[in-house]
């Protein structure tokens, strides 16, 4: 099976198990998916976030998503327990639907290396 596919295949598969647990089945977009990543990986799934923390989560995700590719590098919890990421490489210059299948594709990995789906 070609790597595209496959990904496409994994990413439905995933996109659905999240949806049918999170989301009463809608369908949750990469945005949110992103978001639950970032609320895992600061350890707080029952708290409520404003706007700002919202997007603060997001960036945590993407962080720690894109950590494997040699992008970013774990470096500290601070005083709330929050994780900061500092730059190892700069991210290349990508089209819409190019950092797309890269997040797509960092996602399933990280579902995959934590058991949640084969």
């Amino acid at each position: 099976m070609a790597r595209d596919e496959q990904l496409k295949e994994r990413w439905s598969a995933l996109q659905q198990k999240i949806s049918n647990q999170f989301a009463d089945g809608d369908l949750l977009d990469l945005d949110a998916i992103i978001y639950l990543v970032g609320v895992q990986e600061l350890g707080q799934p029952h708290k409520k976030f404003k706007k700002d923390h919202k997007l603060d989560l997001m960036h945590i995700a993407i962080c720690r998503l894109l950590e494997p590719y040699g992008y970013y590098e774990f470096e500290y919890f601070d005083e709330d327990k929050w994780p900061h990421y500092k730059t190892i490489e700069t991210l290349p210059s990508l089209k819409a639907g190019e950092q797309s299948v890269l997040m797509k594709e960092a996602i399933v990995n990280y579902f995959m290396e934590n058991g949640y789906i084969e």
